[in-house]
């Protein structure tokens, strides 16, 4: 409140001027649903989707800076650019799975479950990726000490990952892959 104006009726900066030109509530309400009407239909003809939905799909990875733009960019060329909700965790499907990280899952279920009932996603897209902290955290370096171990212990982690889904959501698909630093993406049926 301005403590200069003794007045004990509130009038807030951004609209002070109309209040004290003598517009009306009912004209200022009438003016204020036009502007929320014209940003509306702004948002529809731009492309912008509501918070509620159809959407394609969630994505799931890790919180790697690294990874960020690698992970948007994939999904931008498979043509899911604004059609996906996302779930950023330590080590994507490990942060889920890895009994190192039991107490992330609950978290991570309810969104999906949050996600589902918002945006009628079809399918999760699981992007775990290499040379990732949190699979040494989780397992141990020695689980991805070579390529091919670090490959191996991935695979088992999203292969879980989409067991447990299957067994809370039957409905949903994955798709599930291993990025590599330069952003190809191996993927597991």
């Amino acid at each position: 409140m301005n403590m200069k104006n003794k007045s004990s009726v509130y009038k807030p900066q951004c609209c002070g001027a109309m209040i004290t030109n003598g517009t009306s509530r009912r004209e200022f309400m009438r003016l204020a649903g036009g502007a929320v009407m014209f940003s509306s239909i702004g948002l529809i003809s731009s492309g912008v989707q509501a918070a509620s939905g159809n959407y394609e799909a969630m994505v799931l990875s890790c919180i790697d800076p690294r990874f960020q733009d690698l992970v948007n960019k994939k999904q931008s060329s498979d043509g899911l650019s604004g059609k996906y909700s996302a779930f950023t965790i330590a080590g994507a499907s490990i942060g889920v799975v890895a009994p190192a990280f039991s107490e992330w899952s609950k978290t991570f279920w309810d969104n999906l479950g949050a996600s589902i009932q918002l945006h009628n996603i079809k399918k999760v897209i699981v992007v775990n990726h290499r040379d990732c902290g949190a699979a040494k955290i989780a397992y141990g370096d020695a689980k991805v000490a070579t390529p091919a171990l670090e490959t191996a212990t991935h695979k088992e982690a999203l292969l879980e990952f989409r067991r447990q889904m299957q067994a809370k959501f039957p409905a949903l698909g994955s798709q599930l892959g291993l990025m590599a630093l330069d952003g190809t993406v191996e993927t597991f049926a």
